[in-house]
């Protein structure tokens, strides 16, 4: 009966990722972001190639830690900030070692 209604076969990878060559997925582990509505088993899509300004929540590797937080400034300096009050911002540091591995596009959760 299905067949009878369908307009159009959706590509999930077109919907999905704008920019196949740079985005690929992180599976979440952890509580820091849930106020950005993002938990713990969800799979994010990154995309590397979009460039991680203010607000943007991205995954980076600071001093060898991996992590996701929203990027961005207090009292004029950059931290990593998390989206739960229980967790503390990181600041970037003149002498940490950091590696922006991209910015968080899609969330992708099993129901």
């Amino acid at each position: 009966l299905a067949d009878d209604h369908i307009e159009e076969m959706v590509d999930m990878n077109s919907l999905l990722i704008a920019n196949p060559k740079t985005t690929f997925c992180v599976k979440v582990s952890g509580l820091s972001m849930i106020e950005a509505g993002i938990y713990e088993g969800d799979i994010l899509l990154v995309d590397s190639s979009v460039k991680p300004r203010e607000g943007k929540i991205i995954i980076a590797a600071i001093d060898g830690m991996l992590t996701v937080k929203r990027f961005g400034f207090l009292k004029m300096k950059p931290y990593l900030i998390p989206a739960n009050p229980n967790f503390e911002p990181i600041p970037i540091l003149e002498n940490s070692e950091l590696h922006i591995w991209g910015v968080v596009v899609k969330i992708l959760r099993s129901l």
